[in-house]
């Protein structure tokens, strides 16, 4: 079973195995460079702020001050001009969903799983990777 994990990990982190997206060649070579955020020297992190949602290189926010801040992944480039879309994609550095046509990572997805449409950010991580896991089909 762990050997089955594994795989599903190097799955999800393998560029090519994204289907919808078409990753720049630059993208492809983030996420060659770097597995992870974590990877990602503290020198070439740019963050995000919970507070005022501002771009930044250092802490603290020089907008409002505000000294928790997300690192920002590099292939994000928080633009998206999708209001609704019908499927999801997830990125290959942070595993985070991302818009299947743009790649931004500024998205909310949905799901009606539990009987309800609902956020699924407010998931734990098992109901969430069951959901990333899940296989759709097309009917013809």
């Amino acid at each position: 079973m762990s050997g089955r994990k594994n795989s599903r990990k190097n799955i999800l982190r393998s560029p090519g195995h994204v289907s919808g997206m078409q990753w720049s060649p630059e993208q492809r070579r983030i996420t060659q460079k770097y597995r992870s955020l974590e990877d990602i020297p503290p020198g070439e992190r740019r963050y995000k702020c919970y507070t005022c949602h501002t771009i930044v290189d250092s802490s603290p926010c020089p907008k409002c001050g505000e000294t928790r801040l997300q690192v920002l992944c590099p292939l994000d480039h928080c633009q998206c001009s999708h209001e609704i879309i019908a499927r999801i994609e997830y990125c290959p550095l942070c595993g985070s969903p991302v818009c299947p046509d743009c790649g931004s990572h500024d998205v909310v997805q949905i799901s009606r799983v539990t009987g309800y449409l609902q956020d699924v950010s407010g998931w734990n991580a098992g109901k969430q990777q069951e959901l990333k896991d899940r296989v759709r089909y097309q009917l013809s």
